[in-house]
């Protein structure tokens, strides 16, 4: 694969081959050196996004303007040198495209990478770039990040600007981002966010005990010494639990939300092209089409009353703990059915942040079976910086 004379070994299956996108990156910045790659849902002046779609692409012109997210990374220093795969039109969270294939997770040879953004993840964590920018809508960074052992973060709702990328559900979509070491995460963090890290630390840690029940025994057992020795750090920890009723309840609200604004936002070009979709990617946009005002109005409810009751546990610097992924990455190829499950264990966790609107980041800490296994960290809206400085500060402790 060449882009613009640079010959890009792509072992990964990460990069699309059919975008030759590129852009150099300016010669003086706090980025300048490192490699970056983009989701193929980020604009670039002059070339067609493809969201993941072959119909997508053939029925959209060529980019205006380059999305601000990409922009601001390079006149920081950052070379881009393509676009990555990504399940179509985000939707989906296991990182299997069925019309551009599967990127390899190099953490976990044989086994998914996780979606959406899976190319951006593959790439990272198979050295081809230094760092590479994602969306997280329900799980999109999370998941990737957890499955193939990378630093990832869901910002604080509204903190990076959506200017340029392709949307899913404006009211959950964020810009995020991976990379393998803290130090490099931070620096990119610094850009995206226009916001120094400095050192920080959390007041309290909660650990999230209705989470812990989701995972699978091993991942709970593998996570619980760094939930020890986080909690150490800080010297301030309690166990606490984050739904009064239950996270699949909570997940299941979520879900209407996230796939109404989905539905309506894909709508009139599903009705207009009737593209070539994977089957579950239609079914879900068959279900959303089918929500009523009425599960709207109730899941809105029970969003506002979460965010209440969620604020006091919150407040004033705590952040909670939680595992990322309810699992390792499942194998490539595995049925539907055999995955809805995991699938909806996951959706379960990931479903907090997006109801809060709040920055959760995953800590590739620990290994099932010589698969990665994630630990995040959830804070209050604005936290963002705060838990990137603590993850810098917790990788460094590791290592000492």
């Amino acid at each position: 694969m060449t882009n613009f004379g640079r010959v890009i070994d792509d072992r990964l299956n990460a990069f699309c081959r059919d975008s030759d996108s590129y852009l150099e990156g300016a010669a003086e910045g706090p980025l300048a050196g490192l490699t970056f790659a983009a989701k193929d849902i980020f604009d670039v002046a002059g070339h067609v996004t493809g969201g993941g779609n072959p119909d997508w692409k053939t029925t959209h012109e060529p980019a205006e303007k380059t999305a601000r997210a990409v922009g601001v990374l390079a006149e920081a220093g950052a070379e881009m040198i393509g676009k990555t795969i990504t399940d179509e039109l985000t939707r989906g969270i296991f990182g299997e495209n069925a019309h551009y294939g599967t990127p390899v997770n190099p953490r976990a040879p044989g086994r998914v990478p996780g979606g959406s953004s899976s190319g951006s993840a593959s790439a990272v964590a198979g050295g081809m770039v230094d760092f590479a920018l994602g969306s997280d809508t329900g799980g999109s960074v999370r998941v990737p990040s957890s499955f193939c052992g990378l630093y990832g973060l869901r910002p604080t709702h509204g903190r990076i600007p959506l200017e340029g990328i392709l949307i899913q559900a404006p009211s959950f979509d964020t810009i995020g981002w991976f990379a393998r070491e803290a130090a490099t995460f931070a620096r990119v963090g610094e850009v995206l966010l226009q916001s120094e890290i400095q050192e920080a630390r959390p007041s309290r840690i909660v650990v999230a005990e209705d989470a812990f029940e989701l995972a699978e025994r091993a991942v709970a057992g593998a996570l619980e010494p760094f939930v020890d020795k986080i909690s150490a750090l800080v010297g301030n920890s309690a166990a606490g639990r984050i739904s009064e009723t239950s996270l699949d309840e909570l997940r299941a609200h979520q879900w209407r939300l996230q796939n109404r604004e989905g539905w309506e936002s894909a709508r009139g070009w599903l009705d207009r092209v009737n593209p070539r979709l994977k089957f579950d990617v239609a079914e879900r946009y068959a279900a959303a089409s089918a929500i009523t005002d009425a599960e709207i109005e109730a899941a809105s409810s029970v969003q506002a009353d979460f965010v209440e009751r969620m604020e006091p546990m919150l407040a004033g610097g705590a952040v909670v703990c939680m595992p990322t992924t309810a699992a390792p990455a499942p194998p490539v190829g595995e049925s539907l059915s055999a995955r809805a499950t995991l699938r909806s264990l996951n959706s379960s966790l990931t479903c907090i942040a997006g109801m809060l609107g709040a920055p959760q980041i995953n800590l590739p800490l620990a290994e099932v079976d010589g698969l990665p296994a994630g630990l995040s960290l959830l804070g209050e809206r604005g936290s963002d910086e705060m838990l990137i400085a603590f993850a810098r500060e917790i990788e460094a402790s590791l290592k000492s």
